[in-house]
């Protein structure tokens, strides 16, 4: 064997056993049994809320020009991009920022209808298609932009990139827009090597809460 090889077969065996690591990391519920969990939900919730989700179409099309649902670039599992899709909250030429980063404007480009989605998050909504594509988990990380390096680095360093991007996770939980991106990080990356079926209940739960009283969404 030609010493080329060799370096070949030891670095795809390095690469074997770093993936076998992060699986048992997850355990068989953070493997397996919360991807399949969330499809059977999210396909049960788009036909649920289909007649909720019309009617929001329909009032965004009628409040400003423009599609009701846009899809914006987004980092996933391991960095991975793809496209998010969410509706629409804001002008169409709005520029693309972080909420942090939008919240510094002196007038957020809001439509009439969009700060009532945001606060509700109603806009989330269409992320359904990207659970069932398997772009996003229920629970996770929210998936930040491309542009926001520090959240994306600072993931990557703590660990935090391994698990899908969520709808709603531990961050959001404990303080949605309230808390600065290393402390959310920080609860992504307690996330990541916590997660459970228990777990997701509760942060959901706690999710809900913070919704009906509207804390901490900016």
């Amino acid at each position: 064997m030609h010493s080329s090889d060799g370096m070949i077969l030891g670095a795809n065996m390095v690469l074997a056993n770093s993936i076998v690591e992060r699986k048992q990391d997850l355990g068989l519920y953070g493997c397996r049994i919360k991807g399949i969990l969330d499809v059977i939900f999210a396909v049960v919730m788009l036909v649920v809320l289909a007649p909720l989700m019309l009617i929001v179409a329909l009032a965004i099309m009628l409040d400003s020009p423009g599609p009701a649902i846009y899809r914006q670039t987004r980092v996933g599992k391991f960095g991975k991009s793809f496209r998010v899709c969410k509706f629409r909250t804001m002008d169409i030429d709005a520029p693309v920022l972080s909420t942090e980063d939008m919240q510094k404007l002196t007038v957020i480009p809001y439509t009439r209808i969009g700060s009532f989605l945001r606060k509700t998050s109603l806009d989330e909504l269409p992320q359904l298609f990207n659970i069932i594509e398997g772009q996003m988990s229920f629970i996770g990380p929210r998936p930040a932009l491309p542009s926001q390096t520090d959240v994306n680095e600072l993931r990557e360093q703590m660990n935090a990139h391994r698990i899908k991007p969520g709808i709603t996770g531990l961050a959001q939980a404990m303080g949605r827009d309230n808390l600065d991106n290393a402390t959310k990080v920080s609860y992504d990356a307690k996330y990541s090597r916590s997660v459970s079926l228990l777990l997701d209940i509760k942060i959901l739960m706690m999710t809900a809460s913070a919704v009906i009283c509207a804390r901490g969404n900016k």
